[in-house]
């Protein structure tokens, strides 16, 4: 596998500068074509309905200035993304709100490129603070999210894989592949685990499939912890990582709502930019 083509959400979030470098230095190592892509935030469903008595003026003006903010955010991204050296990319606009209109793009595309929103986020950032989660079950790509503070001018060189055997883990390894090949070093973690998920000698199977990719990895083993999620971020930074790969809602969205979970844990507070697969 290899990354064609990358779409990176455009919005006005303080980490968008962040977000777009990490972006283009994506495209400009894969020599993929990145997109730019930003929404109206209307839903489709309010523009083809027939407006109700008064409201039709209401929603034209509202449109006409979402579509002047969408023109000036994506004329942002083009000077950023030209100053990153991207020469293949492109800026998509719609008329519709982030959720689907993400989802849409993403079936064009290797890889979506989100920003992270924290709890604690405020001002226009934190409007859609379930967007990351709703694009990773949704979007059917792999989706790579950028930690709402800090920058990266690397990623990829050291690499954490956190692995449990699932379909979801699975599926982020192959999706990371191309980053995987080039990196210095990759470390697979296990946390717990039992011998009839992972087998007899846990992480020997998915590292020798790594190893006939010619990814270069070590295996490591800890004892399961209370808060996985927590813990997956602090070997992270115990190892001076500088990406997180990681399968998304290995149990249901509800079960993690209820009573926590890795996933929600690391979407809401990586460092980290991680790499899930649904």
């Amino acid at each position: 596998m290899t990354y064609r083509t990358i779409v990176v959400h455009v919005d006005r979030a303080a980490n968008l500068e962040a977000r777009i470098a990490l972006a283009a230095a994506l495209a400009v190592r894969e020599e993929a074509h990145l997109v730019g892509a930003a929404m109206t935030g209307m839903p489709r469903t309010m523009l083809a309905g027939r407006p109700y008595e008064g409201s039709g003026l209401f929603m034209a003006d509202y449109l006409q200035r979402a579509k002047q903010r969408v023109q000036e955010d994506l004329a942002r991204f083009d000077t950023l993304a030209e100053r990153h050296g991207v020469t293949s990319r492109e800026v998509r606009s719609s008329n519709d709100e982030e959720y689907s209109g993400l989802c849409l793009q993403a079936r064009y595309a290797d890889l979506v490129v989100l920003g992270q929103v924290r709890p604690s986020d405020s001002g226009e950032g934190n409007l859609l603070p379930d967007l990351p989660d709703y694009v990773v079950l949704n979007c059917g790509r792999p989706v790579l999210l950028v930690p709402s503070e800090g920058r990266f001018p690397t990623i990829g060189k050291r690499v954490l894989v956190a692995w449990n055997g699932s379909v979801e883990a699975a599926k982020a390894v192959s999706a990371a592949l191309p980053l995987l090949r080039s990196a210095e070093r990759v470390t697979l973690a296990i946390l717990g685990g039992s011998a009839d998920v992972l087998g007899e000698e846990p992480g020997a199977d998915i590292a020798l499939y790594l190893a006939r990719h010619g990814v270069r990895v070590e295996v490591l083993r800890r004892p399961e912890a209370a808060d996985p999620g927590a813990a997956i971020i602090a070997l992270g930074q115990e190892l001076e990582t500088d990406l997180l790969v990681m399968g998304a809602y290995g149990h249901s969205r509800f079960r993690e709502m209820m009573l926590g979970g890795a996933t929600r844990t690391v979407l809401a507070t990586s460092p980290l930019p991680v790499l899930m697969a649904h």
